[in-house]
């Protein structure tokens, strides 16, 4: 088996027919996209949207190797402007996703019907009723402009999308103004399409994700290929980089990545429990507590279905859950839910994101899983029979 692409020539490294040493101690996995990403390591922190990705997670992915990903998905024009102020006065080496916006319909009776169900969780947690403002296809889409040109004025290095792509013009606008452009692909045919517009980079997400996945030309159900099956698809259908994303956890993933052809691993739920993560803390402990077989998907909390722990919520809500509005409606719906629920550490009532591989998160530093990562990765390269 010839894995000669995954080492770099020159002073740093000494191997032979069964072995790879490095005399720094830290396997570098350089290629195209490492040198395109301006990254030590082909590891980028994942873009969690909701809070996860603090300053500091950010800060800390892209310091230690990386790239750290701001998940502006949820931001307004002016919260994601004052972010990137603190983000670049620590790093210049970052990245922004935001959700593509696309169009939905508010249907008074579905939104009252939800309504009416998620009262039941309104009186358990003692939420007091407020008027919610719901979403329209033209508040989000105006928003979204804002991040753009946020992102544009701020000089973002690298902006990712998710839940879509962009229209042609946008793209060409953001390439004219210096900007690295990554698609999110659950599909060979929705990462052709990325190919095609004139992004950089794909992200292949496998049905493994956790949280919300970023298909948009297949419905969920089509597109619920696992990643070590997507990703050597993908590879022979397009000539621009291959970023793995879906339950890679540590540096066995990040070889097998390599493998079957991507240049690079995209890591979200490893990164959501190390300090620097501004997730709940209950939400970080229930997956260091929790089994591969203990995620589900389910659409009950934001109207687009994502993969979280199995809890009290999900469970009462699935007999529901198609009928509920669909994205972000319901997620607003569910709003207050959540909100009171993190500020009781109700976990029975949180959106608690993981992927399948919960088993394998630990508690640490991102510094720490950065340099477990990689070597864990030379390790597994040392004890294959590695023909050169």
């Amino acid at each position: 088996m010839d894995l000669s692409f995954l080492f770099v020539e020159g002073n740093h490294y000494s191997y032979n027919k069964y072995k790879v040493t490095s005399k720094r101690g830290g396997l570098m996995l350089k290629n195209e996209l490492t040198t395109l990403l301006k990254i030590e390591y082909p590891i980028i922190q994942a873009p969690m949207a909701g809070g996860v990705t603090t300053t500091e997670l950010v800060v800390a992915s892209s310091k230690h190797g990386g790239l750290g990903m701001v998940g502006a998905g949820y931001m307004s024009g002016d919260q994601l402007k004052s972010q990137l102020k603190e983000i670049q006065k620590k790093t210049k080496s970052f990245g922004v996703n935001l959700f593509v916006p696309n169009e939905f319909l508010v249907n008074k009776t579905e939104v009252n019907d939800a309504k009416e169900i998620l009262h039941l969780f309104h009186e358990s947690l003692l939420i007091k009723e407020e008027t919610t403002t719901l979403p329209t296809t033209e508040t989000m889409a105006n928003n979204f402009r804002e991040q753009i040109q946020v992102i544009i004025e701020a000089r973002v290095p690298v902006c990712s999308f998710t839940f879509g792509v962009p229209k042609e013009s946008m793209i060409k606008k953001l390439k004219q103004n210096g900007i690295i452009i990554i698609g999110t692909a659950t599909t060979v045919d929705e990462a052709i399409e990325i190919e095609r517009l004139g992004m950089d980079i794909v992200v292949v997400q496998g049905s493994e994700a956790g949280g919300h996945r970023g298909n948009f030309i297949n419905e969920t159900e089509e597109s619920m290929i696992g990643l070590m099956s997507l990703i050597p698809q993908v590879v022979d259908h397009v000539t621009i980089p291959v970023i793995a994303a879906g339950g890679i956890m540590d540096g066995r993933g990040l070889v097998a990545a390599f493998a079957l052809g991507a240049k690079a691993v995209q890591m979200g739920t490893a990164f959501l429990t190390t300090k620097e993560s501004g997730a709940h803390n209950v939400h970080k402990e229930e997956i260091l507590q929790r089994k591969e077989d203990e995620t589900i998907l389910t659409r009950s909390f934001s109207g687009k279905y994502a993969r979280g722990i199995k809890n009290e919520f999900i469970q009462r809500m699935k007999e529901h859950e198609d009928s509920f509005p669909q994205f972000p409606i319901q997620n607003t719906l569910t709003q207050l839910i959540r909100k009171a629920a993190s500020k009781e550490n109700d976990k029975e009532c949180m959106s608690l994101w993981s992927g399948q591989s919960p088993r394998i998160a630990k508690k640490q530093t991102v510094q720490q899983l950065m340099e477990h990562t990689i070597t864990e990765a030379e390790n597994v390269l040392n004890k294959l029979d590695v023909r050169l």
